[in-house]
């Protein structure tokens, strides 16, 4: 029996609740807000589809010149939405058929097994195409601005990576949680690029979050206020951005910074960590209490409760939940 996810129709219908995609044509400004506050902006399949879809509609609209991502509510998001997931990582699922992932309703297409290497690799090899949702922003010709609060990890840590200016409240939380359960995420070599080798390395092999202020000192982040002047701030560089040269000039400066990057290996990392991503089935844990994304943590323990556990053996200062980080 082959579980199915639900067809992508669906799915892309009900990401139009939950992304909001608006334009001040006067200052040729496009706002792309996530507004999923009650799961933290957790973004599922249909939303990073939908995502994908907006940002290259804004990159070929000719009245959009700069483009500002944000959140509703506390956060900017946690990350993609890993219960959606469970079927695909629990190992007594059985198999199941990733097409919706792929825009694929085809009833006549078969996914591969489970237990083949393609199950995974096909779908992470998948997450390095901008049409994916994971890196929209590197192939984006225009402005894009990164406006982020709270929590920026996972997914939303990958946006951050790709966009060119991030604005940050203080109070916000840097990282990819998949760095304690699996050991790695899609957009490893951006993060070395962005951060610089020796930072990256700590973020990697502790799985702490960094605080803004790490990030501003590394030159991740453009700007960091208060949380009562971030939108404020945002608007600011939204503004100078517009005013600022034609947008053909802005092109022929995005496609400069698209060649520079792509000297430096950013599309090449990108396949590469879809095929050390591919070999997640291959890693043998070194305990049998270690923790590890299965049966485990989505049917035994549930992943609220095996996160929450997981969180509290990490100093204070190094959890990935601002309530944690708050206990002794």
């Amino acid at each position: 029996m082959v579980i199915a996810l639900q067809d992508h129709v669906t799915l892309r219908k009900e990401a139009k609740k939950y992304i909001k995609y608006k334009k001040d044509k006067k200052n040729r400004i496009a706002y792309l807000t996530f507004d999923r506050p009650d799961f933290l902006n957790a973004t599922n399949i249909g939303m990073r589809q939908l995502y994908a879809e907006y940002v290259f509609k804004a990159n070929i609209d000719d009245d959009v010149k700069v483009l500002v991502i944000r959140g509703e509510g506390k956060h900017l998001g946690a990350g993609g939405d890993l219960p959606e997931q469970a079927e695909m990582l629990s190992e007594s699922s059985g198999d199941v058929s990733l097409l919706p992932e792929f825009a694929i309703d085809d009833p006549d297409v078969k996914y591969p097994p489970k237990k083949s290497f393609r199950f995974l690799h096909g779908l992470t090899d998948h997450y390095a195409k901008a049409q994916a949702g994971n890196r929209p922003l590197q192939e984006f010709k225009k402005v894009s601005i990164l406006q982020v609060k709270g929590y920026c990890y996972g997914w939303h840590f990958y946006q951050a990576a790709d966009c060119d200016l991030v604005i940050s409240s203080d109070d916000a939380l840097f990282g990819h949680p998949s760095f304690r359960y699996a050991g790695w995420g899609p957009r490893l070599w951006t993060w070395v690029e962005m951060m610089g080798i020796r930072k990256f390395s700590e973020m990697l092999f502790t799985g702490r979050p960094f605080t803004a202020k790490e990030m501003f000192q590394c030159n991740f982040i453009n700007s960091m206020v208060p949380l009562d002047q971030l939108e404020a701030e945002t608007e600011k560089y939204a503004m100078a951005c517009s005013r600022s040269r034609p947008t053909d000039t802005v092109v022929v400066q995005k496609t400069f910074l698209e060649l520079y990057k792509q000297y430096r290996g950013e599309y090449f990392g990108s396949m590469l960590t879809g095929w050390v991503e591919g070999m997640l089935p291959m890693m043998k844990n070194d305990a049998v209490d270690d923790r590890q994304l299965g049966d485990k943590v989505f049917k035994d323990q549930g992943l609220n409760n095996a996160v929450k556990e997981t969180d509290m053996q990490f100093p204070p200062e190094w959890r990935h939940a601002h309530s944690a980080r708050r206990k002794p």
